[in-house]
């Protein structure tokens, strides 16, 4: 039985290939908080990833968590990118 966090990255993947821009999922962070879980979704695409971007991505993954129900309780999820820094180290 696969976990919980590679349902999720198969979703996420799921999600940013079904759409316009070229997005790939770069890390799925999932930490237990007091009131609820945090969900750390790192995107990135070639130029960079803009705030816009991580909006509409949240939007569509928010849904797809919400259906799916893979997280038992409440849940923060944050979309971001990278930052130019680790995107340097991941193109080594």
């Amino acid at each position: 039985m696969k976990k919980i966090s590679e349902k999720m990255k198969e979703k996420i993947d799921f999600v940013l290939s079904s759409m316009e821009e070229n997005f790939a999922l770069r890390r799925l962070d999932i930490e237990n908080k007091e009131r609820a879980k945090l969900i750390r979704v790192f995107v990135d695409k070639p130029g960079g990833v803009t705030i816009n971007d991580c909006a509409k991505i949240s939007e569509k993954i928010s849904v797809h968590l919400d259906v799916l129900d893979y997280i038992n309780g409440p849940y923060r999820l944050e979309v971001s990118s990278p930052g130019a820094e680790n995107r340097r180290e991941n193109d080594k």
